[in-house]
């Protein structure tokens, strides 16, 4: 059970904490890059390379995160590794010989005991390696301080040094607080994402962003720390509920919406595939979403504006993840919602037209996500308007969106939109729940 922290570790861990902010510029646009239709990403600046053929025999794809200062890393996209494969990928991003593996009480049954034998298999690298592990609690209810200071007080009681490795197994909230808890452990040690949802696999695993919730908002106490490695087996999705993988295609969408034209396309030809779990368009579309993340990190780390883009319809949707309290809602549904608030706002200030947000509408809606809050939603203007105004993008006292403008695969991020419109979208919305 978690231990309860006292104002002073609340206070010692949040000075801690490697705390940034975003450039208050008052917009930023992106304009999609136009690709060939042919199921592969063209943007230049990604590295995309194959397996090279001594790792493994299982095909893979390497999506490579270009960053400053030698700290590139590799994003590795397969299928049914074998122990030895695996353990030969995320072995040789590992550098001292102490790791923490830390996973959840749902994903500890399933994936635990394969993961920390294959790490501690020293016969691939004839280097000895001590695997320890953590079980937290699952739930975004619980990506608070006292649940992430267990990993803290885990890896104190076994005194581990700066030369250890957290590696993280599990969904995005299991991700974002391994992620921030080896960003502050001695100021900071290396880790390693495993992600086993959609949603870890095609945003919060790779980026570096790292964090928890606090009461008064999702995701406001954190740190930019980048992973050493992103280890991807798809197998591990056969055991994902249905809902969790529909909420995490609402961030697979996203990309299609703010600058990838073609894969939006694709997606509304093989939305079905998707749901079904297709082998092959499921690795696709995980490596195309990859892809795209990793080339806006590459040209904006610490978001300062275009990595801005990538928060489509998030600041609707925390304000419902959090004013339906946390838990009630998966995150990329309350993302999905929001989407379709950020399209319908953009089409009230006519800067896409009624075709487009339609489509928007119906691709939502052919994954089976939510377009509209339910008739119990406890949501209502004055709760929107609270929450928003806590939201990360909020610069000098100004909330800033990111909205769609023009053809598919462009959008704006900027606080110089029509109020008007805003509110008549939220009150638009808070009257389907009164209706």
């Amino acid at each position: 059970m978690a231990s309860v922290l006292s104002p002073t570790r609340w206070l010692h861990l949040a000075t801690t904490a490697l705390l940034l902010t975003t450039n208050p510029a008052a917009s930023f646009s992106t304009t999609s890059t136009p690709q060939n239709n042919n199921n592969r990403c063209s943007t230049t600046s990604l590295s995309v390379a194959s397996t090279p053929p001594q790792q493994t025999s299982t095909p893979y794809d390497t999506v490579k995160v270009d960053l400053s200062s030698g700290r590139d890393y590799p994003i590795y996209i397969g299928s049914d590794f074998t122990d030895t494969e695996a353990a030969t990928l995320i072995r040789q991003h590992i550098h001292g010989k102490r790791v923490l593996l830390i996973t959840n009480d749902r994903i500890a049954p399933l994936y635990l005991e394969r993961y920390q034998q294959l790490l501690s298999d020293n016969s691939v690298d004839d280097k000895e390696l001590v695997v320890d592990t953590v079980v937290l609690p699952d739930g975004e209810e619980n990506k608070t301080y006292d649940v992430m200071a267990m990993v803290l007080d885990k890896a104190l009681g076994l005194g581990l040094d700066r030369k250890s490795t957290f590696v993280a197994l599990g969904g995005g909230v299991i991700g974002d607080m391994v992620g921030f808890a080896s960003a502050v452990y001695q100021r900071g040690v290396n880790f390693v994402q495993i992600p086993t949802t959609v949603m870890a696999m095609v945003d919060s695993s790779v980026g570096g962003k790292t964090g928890v919730n606090h009461p008064l908002g999702k995701n406001m106490i954190g740190a930019f720390h980048q992973p050493q490695c992103v280890f991807i087996d798809t197998s591990t999705l056969n055991t994902l509920p249905d809902r969790e993988l529909k909420s995490g295609i609402s961030e697979v969408v996203k990309y299609g919406l703010i600058r990838d034209a073609p894969f939006f396309e694709w997606q509304e030809e093989n939305m079905t595939k998707l749901l079904e779990r297709d082998p092959e368009a499921t690795r696709y579309a995980i490596r195309r979403s990859c892809e795209n993340k990793a080339d806006v990190v590459q040209a904006d780390e610490l978001e300062a504006g275009v990595r801005a883009t990538l928060n489509l319809g998030h600041t609707f949707g925390h304000a419902i993840e959090n004013g339906s309290g946390y838990g009630t809602w998966l995150h990329g549904e309350g993302v999905s919602i929001g989407t379709a608030m950020a399209a319908t706002m953009s089409e009230k200030m006519g800067w896409i037209d009624e075709g487009l947000k339609q489509r928007i509408y119906d691709i939502l809606e052919s994954a089976d996500l939510p377009v509209k809050l339910p008739r119990d939603s406890p949501m209502k203007v004055e709760t929107f308007n609270k929450l928003m105004s806590l939201d990360k993008k909020v610069a000098d006292g100004q909330l800033r969106l990111i909205l769609l403008q023009g053809e598919l695969g462009n959008c704006k991020f900027t606080g110089e939109f029509d109020t008007g419109a805003l509110q008549e979208t939220i009150e638009e919305f808070v009257k389907e729940i009164e209706a």
